[in-house]
């Protein structure tokens, strides 16, 4: 399990980036269920896309804590989206987290996106959540718990590939 220390030692955008390659680890009360990251997205306290750009509000809170909590928020009126906390108390950063490579548990995962075609599992934001059973009880949820949480990755061999981000109308390029 990575430890608070890990969230704790890198800027956002580092942090996205050492996010690739991390297996995250939900268990639910209906089973374990895994994945590797595979796509992460920074936000800046200072990206006009970001939720935390107006400052703190009930919605954005999570984003103000210290890094290695959870923030999950609710978009489009029906989906959720998990992202890592990143940066100190009171500054609002956070690394939502894209895609996964499903792992373990992709039965269940099955179930809950309601497709068996494995590369449309957690191939987005709220796919993903959707997949691992993640929910908004898990807002404000310490990353070194017993139930969700990541581990370092054995992989390292890949390239990180940056782009414009997808979904948002301001700050494209950041």
């Amino acid at each position: 399990m990575l430890d608070l220390d890990f969230y704790q030692k890198y800027d956002t955008i580092s942090l996205a980036k050492k996010l690739l390659g991390c297996k995250l680890i939900h268990q639910s009360p209906e089973g374990l269920t895994s994945g590797i990251i595979v796509e992460t997205e920074a936000y800046l306290h200072n990206d006009p896309a970001s939720h935390s750009f107006r400052g703190k509000t009930p919605r954005n809170e999570a984003m103000f804590h210290s890094a290695g909590i959870a923030y999950v928020y609710f978009i489009y009126g029906m989906y959720e989206c998990f992202n890592i906390v990143s940066n100190e108390k009171g500054i609002g950063e956070a690394v939502l987290i894209r895609a996964l490579e499903p792992i373990e548990g992709i039965e269940l995962m099955n179930k809950r996106r309601k497709t068996t075609i494995l590369k449309n599992l957690c191939s987005g934001p709220s796919k993903l959540v959707m997949a691992m059973g993640i929910s908004k009880k898990n807002n404000f949820q310490s990353l070194v718990s017993e139930n969700l949480y990541l581990e370092k990755s054995s992989k390292n061999d890949f390239e990180i590939v940056e782009t414009t981000r997808i979904g948002i109308s301001q700050g494209m390029d950041l």
